[in-house]
């Protein structure tokens, strides 16, 4: 209740006090007009209080708010491992083969990894966040046991100035004829970075699997020909 007659204000049940227990906040309004006339006095002077704050929420007037959270600070000091990054799919790598599909038996084949750097957007410990894959290393599964492993993705024998069938530093070969398959891991390093700030590493590497690629290996035999065998097919070697 607010009596402005008396220039006295009385809080009536709130909280767990009464309105015998509430401690007076009056003054009378000759002693008022006694201190607005005589001045400032050597007493110490109470604080003023903010605008909308009461007898019950001083403490709080008088903490500074905690201003909203910002979605493009810092995140946090916290440890991202790889498995907070479980959402974020990267691409498969793909797998280039000379010659396409087929080898010759005894003879390098030569692959080509087609793969490159790339950045994933999403959610990450509740916040937008975007990650980067990069490739470091490669790695080539045969199924007849093979594995080559380079830190390239390998070039072509065309690049690389080499004739066809021969050995390049991700070329494998088949000791004999069937039908097999290889398939392409990349070994991506990640990296994390929320709106605004820079790329952190995160500890580790992960290995993302391209589809398996079948190879027919085959046995084939050079031979001398005197001219176009569909031309002429009675020909010497044909």
């Amino acid at each position: 209740m607010v009596n402005t007659e008396l220039g006295q204000i009385d809080l009536i049940g709130v909280g767990e006090f009464g309105e015998s227990d509430w401690p007076s906040t009056a003054v009378e309004p000759d002693e008022a007009d006694t201190r607005a006339s005589n001045g400032p006095t050597d007493e110490a002077q109470e604080p003023t209080m903010p605008e909308n704050c009461s007898p019950l929420n001083a403490a709080l007037c008088a903490t500074e708010p905690t201003p909203p959270e910002d979605p493009a600070a810092p995140a946090p000091s916290v440890t991202v491992t790889l498995r907070d990054i479980a959402s974020f799919i990267p691409a498969k790598p793909g797998n280039e083969m000379e010659p396409g599909g087929w080898a010759v038996e005894d003879l390098p084949a030569n692959f080509v990894a087609e793969a490159s750097a790339q950045v994933v957007s999403g959610t990450l410990l509740g916040r937008p966040a975007d990650v980067r894959f990069t490739p470091v290393a490669f790695r080539w599964r045969h199924s007849d046991g093979g594995v080559v492993e380079s830190g390239a993705p390998g070039e072509t024998w065309a690049a690389l100035g080499q004739r066809e069938f021969t050995p390049t530093g991700t070329s494998h070969v088949y000791a004999e004829s069937g039908e097999y398959t290889v398939t392409l891991e990349a070994v991506l390093r990640a990296e994390y970075r929320f709106g605004g700030s820079g790329w952190r590493s995160i500890a580790g590497t992960l290995a993302v699997a391209g589809d398996p690629q079948r190879v027919l290996v085959g046995e084939f035999d050079t031979v001398l020909t005197n001219g176009d065998c569909n031309a002429n097919p009675s020909g010497p070697g044909c």
